[in-house]
């Protein structure tokens, strides 16, 4: 409850418009963490706590304490069935947890993409907002009767927006040219 409120205030302390965007990531994170099922929820649970330090403080007292009293019970005999089941419960806990970081990574995954493509949006979105502003600013320096009228050909480059799909292409051309350094885009 407590972060809620230091959220909240935060939040009164930013600009309205940013503080609109930190609104907009969070419904983001917010909608990602509803369409879990409650099975996925579960496992990320399992998983947040596995990776704390004190799991594995704990899992490597704990394979201490089983080979020491192994080694004390069996003495000399390391084909004890204390050591085998010691194998098997290692191989175990190891395919579970692997298999638990796998699903989590998975799902973590979706929402790099969702964030990634949110994030190529906005910069073509950008763009293309910064190639009208430049057209709306060449046109006032023509009109403008206090100004110089020149054509500046850098700003009439600029005032187009980019295609992404030609930036792409250009990308992937200049990766292979390099001898393949960077895998192609697309």
């Amino acid at each position: 409850m407590a972060e809620t409120d230091q959220a909240l205030e935060v939040g009164r302390e930013l600009a309205d418009h940013v503080s609109e965007s930190v609104d907009a990531i969070a419904r983001v994170h917010e909608e990602h963490y509803q369409s879990a099922s409650t099975l996925q929820r579960a496992f990320d649970g399992v998983t947040e706590r596995l990776a704390r330090p004190m799991f594995v403080a704990l899992l490597v007292a704990g394979l201490a304490g089983w080979i020491g009293f192994a080694l004390l019970r069996a003495g000399d005999n390391l084909a004890d069935p204390a050591f085998a089941w010691l194998e098997l419960a290692g191989t175990l806990i190891a395919l579970v947890v692997a298999m638990l970081i796998l699903v989590t990574q998975r799902r973590q995954d979706r929402l790099s993409e969702r964030r990634a493509q949110l994030t190529l949006e906005l910069a073509v979105l950008a763009d293309r907002k910064n190639a009208k502003i430049i057209s709306l600013l060449e046109e006032l320096r023509r009109d403008a009767p206090g100004l110089r009228d020149r054509h500046d050909a850098e700003s009439a480059e600029m005032a187009k927006p980019a295609d992404p799909e030609t930036v792409l292409a250009a990308l992937d051309e200049r990766a292979a040219a390099s001898g393949g350094a960077q895998k192609p885009v697309g």
